[in-house]
């Protein structure tokens, strides 16, 4: 198999138009339901299976559920007419300090699908003018506007669900 580049490693083409917003808010749409999906028959011992002192499955269906408040106030940054989004915590301790291993997986579900289920919510009443309002992404060091944000949001969702695909199949050899 291919191997995945990391993260921090990635760079992203933006300037996206305003007529792509709706794709973008179906991919964002669509991430609960498969992780859903993907996770829901694991059992226990999968689901917190740590490989290669990585996160478990469930530590990165966390991680997603541990920015969503990032992703919104970034979306308030936008909105406000921010010259800069607020900067990530590029070393996740929120993910390491939560314990989202002891947690039941179906509770995690729950809380991500609710959490995202509000900024989609949010992201829906956007008129095309908020959606070409530009702020700078720190690490990025680029304008984005809400589309090219949220197109970074579904790719770092599809970025974790890659890996936790990998993992389930890991677990099931």
């Amino acid at each position: 198999m291919i191997g995945r580049r990391r993260w921090f490693e990635r760079t992203f083409d933006l300037g996206h138009p305003a007529e792509m917003f709706p794709d973008v808010l179906e991919r964002l749409r669509g991430t609960p339901p498969r992780l859903e999906e993907a996770v829901g028959a694991l059992g226990r011992d999968a689901l917190v299976k740590r490989v290669d002192d990585g996160w478990t499955i469930q530590e990165n269906v966390g991680h997603l559920y541990d920015l969503e408040p990032l992703w919104a106030g970034r979306l308030d940054d936008l909105l406000n007419e921010e010259n800069s989004l607020r900067p990530a915590d590029l070393s996740n301790e929120q993910t390491y300090q939560a314990k989202h291993n002891e947690r039941e997986i179906s509770d995690l579900l729950a809380s991500f699908r609710a959490i995202r289920l509000d900024i989609t919510g949010r992201l829906e009443t956007l008129t095309e003018e908020q959606l070409r309002l530009k702020s700078f992404h720190p690490r990025l060091e680029l304008p984005m506007t809400a589309v090219d944000l949220f197109f970074f949001v579904a790719e770092h969702d599809d970025h974790h669900f890659a890996r936790i695909t990998e993992l389930a199949r890991s677990s099931e050899g």
